[in-house]
């Protein structure tokens, strides 16, 4: 029977302080949370990862079915198979909004016109050392091609939303006059708050949202990078504290670090904070298969929610309390079900690191029986094998461990 508390459900087993009022009523998330995916445009900017066409259009599929609110299909401007797929996605109208990626320039913004999307996220360098440095530019004029870019993109009857990059290193009066300046002489439906180089602490956070709140009355969204890790902890502070987007990549893909990933953000809004984003969230796993393939890029199997080692139980302890638990009560050895986020089941494997529960459980799946003596000689060669190949062990390399020890006619066939 599930606990009615909602720290403690059929499906996921958290910390009950998440919940008490202290912590609560420090929390202001806005009524509606929406993710706008950037996978497609930022995460493609990893190096070595490309993605066709048709890779785009697949992800966009797998995006909608998983329930996005948004996507960034790409920037036009890259390459003429970029406008191609962002045409293509805008044409299945698969669900999701769907937006393109341009500088602040007037060619960028036909570009995406033509490319029929709803909305256009519109960058300019917005910290003075950037600018001078990077692109070396006058100040002036990264106002004055933010003012004129957007000023168009809405009056082509695009939804504008103003990506100032490099924000969270910028002098915070010059980059908060910049974006007050375009609000009155250019448009800007939302502005986003990007951590271009992950370089905000989760302690600044709060600081940031506040100080473009008394500036800015424009819905704000999060756009963070991971390069100390942060970007998940950012956004969801950046949330509680009434950013209503958040922008994340599928399995945190993006340049350098990568971008906030979204299945970790999103598992911990459901279940340590009770925000459910209307995602089918069984499909994680899914979409982050798919990409992973698609971009052609390797993950730790240990990595949060879509790692394949996940539900995998090695340790000897561990596999011991599995074993008392069961299937039924797998949330005490872990903080969610597999089934939750689409994962496989949990799986008792054997390595170094096995103990005797981990042998007898083997045992009982070939149908033997041993004896404790037995099942100890078994355990040892089971940690030399492993050991000696640096690896788990595969179904019959245990059955071959057991018939040279017990003798091949007490193992079934």
């Amino acid at each position: 029977m599930s606990n009615p508390q909602p720290w403690q459900t059929d499906r996921w087993f958290v910390s009950p302080w998440n919940y008490v009022d202290e912590v609560r009523s420090q929390l202001h998330f806005p009524s509606r949370i929406q993710i706008h995916d950037v996978t497609l445009r930022d995460g493609e900017q990893q190096a070595g990862v490309i993605f066709t066409k048709e890779d785009k259009v697949r992800i966009a599929e797998a995006l909608a079915e998983l329930g996005v609110h948004r996507i960034e299909a790409g920037m036009p401007a890259v390459s003429p198979s970029d406008a191609e797929a962002i045409v293509e996605i805008v044409k299945r109208n698969l669900g999701p909004r769907i937006y393109a990626f341009s500088r602040c320039m007037v060619e960028d913004i036909r570009r995406a016109v033509d490319c029929g999307v709803s909305g256009v996220v519109v960058e300019i360098p917005s910290s003075a050392h950037l600018i001078q440095h990077a692109y070396r530019w006058p100040l002036q004029k990264a106002i004055d091609l933010s003012i004129e870019a957007t000023a168009y993109a809405h009056q082509q009857g695009l939804e504008v939303v103003f990506f100032p990059i490099d924000f969270t290193r910028a002098d915070i009066s010059w980059v908060l006059d910049l974006i007050t300046q375009v609000a009155a002489h250019g448009h800007m439906d939302a502005l986003v708050l990007v951590d271009t180089f992950g370089v905000c602490s989760p302690h600044a956070m709060t600081y940031f949202v506040r100080n473009v709140k008394e500036r800015v009355n424009v819905r704000l969204e999060a756009h963070f990078h991971m390069d100390f890790g942060l970007g998940v902890a950012n956004t969801l502070i950046a949330l509680a504290n009434g950013v209503e987007v958040m922008h994340t990549t599928v399995l945190g893909l993006g340049e350098r670090a990568g971008n906030t990933p979204m299945e970790e953000t999103v598992m911990a809004l459901l279940a340590l904070y009770g925000i459910d984003l209307g995602l089918n969230y069984s499909k994680l796993y899914e979409v982050a298969k798919l990409v992973q393939q698609l971009s052609g890029q390797s993950f730790p199997t240990n990595k949060p929610v879509v790692g394949d080692g996940l539900f995998q139980i090695e340790s000897g302890i561990i596999a011991s309390w599995f074993r008392n638990c069961g299937y039924e009560k797998v949330t005490e050895l872990f903080p969610y079900r597999w089934e939750v986020v689409g994962q496989r089941p949990v799986e008792v494997v054997l390595g170094k690191g096995s103990g005797l529960d981990s042998v007898k459980m083997w045992l009982e799946r070939l149908g033997v029986q041993a004896t404790e003596e037995e099942v100890t000689r078994i355990l040892m060669a089971v940690k030399a094998h492993s050991l000696r190949t640096k690896r788990l062990l595969s179904e019959a390399e245990f059955r071959e461990i057991v018939e040279e020890i017990l003798g091949p006619e007490r193992v079934p066939v």
